[in-house]
């Protein structure tokens, strides 16, 4: 769930040094070396479920159907959790173990959210109206600043709980720098949809995935690994236990740090 944006342009400097050099052009590392500010910082997707036959998100989404048609039954290990409940709900309880440890580590040591167009709403083209102001009402569940991936301009929106969205049209590059900047030596967590992680994970830039099977068959919709090759590009499996609801998967680049 997210606009396919330009590929950038190929160099034969990676596009990690290439974030790097970008930020000291830019001024963000304030005259210090490039990694005091940066080298702390993690690429992490968490709490992306898959189905059994590999999407991660259902076909024609719309305001009835945020994650597709068929995409909440995905999510079945990860609702009830205690993380979900509060994060979304700002309700107690909920159920803990195995799965809400998992969706809790996607919140900890957060400091920006990357998404695409489709995961803030389900306009499509130029914004009609400023209305739309995401899925999530008045308090959205990041509480930090969160960059939206669109090729059409707009405001930032400031909310409650210090959660801002930027909308970024410059590309995936561009995103990365300033949620690097923003997060300030924390972690910058890519939300999705299925495109998005697809162009990070193509240019080398995510650390670390968590990835959650659920025993569900969507039939059709988005693919994560659609034309990915994981292997080729040097992604391990690290970790790898089952709940009663989802089968949870880490999978890390051994060239980058883990947090």
């Amino acid at each position: 769930m997210g606009e396919a944006l330009p590929e950038p342009d190929a160099g034969t400097q990676s596009h990690r040094d290439k974030t790097v050099l970008r930020g000291r052009r830019s001024g963000l590392t304030s005259g210090a070396h490039p990694y005091t500010r940066y080298h702390m910082t993690q690429v992490r997707v968490e709490s992306f479920t898959l189905s059994l036959d590999g999407y991660g998100a259902g076909p024609n989404q719309d305001i009835d159907n945020p994650l597709g048609i068929g995409g909440t039954d995905l999510h079945h290990w990860l609702f009830p959790t205690h993380t979900f409940q509060q994060a979304l709900f700002n309700k107690d309880g909920g159920t803990t173990g195995l799965d809400d440890a998992f969706a809790s580590r996607g919140f900890r040591n957060m400091g920006a959210w990357i998404l695409g167009r489709n995961m803030f709403g389900p306009v499509r083209g130029p914004w009609p109206d400023m209305s739309w102001k995401g899925w999530w009402g008045d308090n959205p569940p990041f509480h930090v600043p969160v960059f939206v991936l669109t090729h059409h301009a707009r405001p930032p929106i400031e909310m409650e709980g210090g959660t801002t969205f930027h909308f970024v049209t410059g590309g995936i590059h561009e995103a990365l720098d300033r949620a690097r900047e923003a997060a300030a030596g924390k972690d910058v967590r890519i939300g999705g949809g299925p495109n998005i992680i697809q162009q990070y994970l193509r240019e080398g830039l995510i650390d670390e995935l968590h990835i959650a099977i659920s025993p569900a068959l969507l039939g059709n919709g988005e693919r994560l690994f659609e034309g990915v090759d994981l292997r080729a590009l040097g992604y391990e499996c690290v970790e790898s236990v089952a709940s009663e609801k989802a089968t949870h998967v880490v999978l890390r680049h051994p060239g980058h740090n883990a947090t």
